[in-house]
């Protein structure tokens, strides 16, 4: 087998029995590293130090990561300015703290007829928080009685 000493310096080619009597004398442990390789590649080494060391460098790849969140808030076709304003607001906060947003009007009944309305209240929404989020995709979804559209927040806020 080929053989990495524990300061990692190649030893060479050596037989199983000489490395696992280097490993004893340095009371470290064999590790084979590569056994699809020829000749098999293992490495002198604390393994015990080694897996405490992987598991700390996976937290810490844990800790940077973003979570990213996505927050719904449902209009309805025919909504009131207050009403609008006040979620239009949630909206912004959302973004602002750098949450998806899932704008979603819900249609009831002879609403569906007039899908219009919707798309115009959606339109007016994007068009109110334009500087804080831009909509991921040009068009609202439509599925049932639902139209959504996923609002992203700006890289400058």
């Amino acid at each position: 087998m080929r053989l990495i000493d524990s300061e990692g310096q190649q030893v060479g080619i050596v037989p199983i029995a000489q490395a696992q009597q280097m490993a004893r004398e340095k009371d470290l442990d064999l590790v084979e590293i590569s056994a699809s390789a020829s000749p098999p590649v293992c490495k002198i080494m604390d393994y015990g130090k080694f897996i405490f060391q992987q598991k700390k460098k996976t937290s810490e790849a844990k800790k940077k990561q973003k979570v990213i969140v996505v927050k719904e808030v449902q209009f309805r076709p025919r909504i009131d300015e207050h009403d609008f304003d006040f979620k239009k607001n949630h909206i912004v906060r959302f973004l602002q703290h750098g949450d998806k947003v899932k704008a979603s009007i819900r249609f009831r009944g002879r609403e569906m007829t007039h899908m219009e309305l919707g798309r115009a209240v959606l339109d007016r929404l994007l068009a109110e928080v334009k500087e804080y989020g831009a909509a991921e995709s040009p068009s609202p979804d439509v599925q049932g009685n639902r139209m959504t559209i996923v609002i992203a927040p700006s890289k400058s806020h």
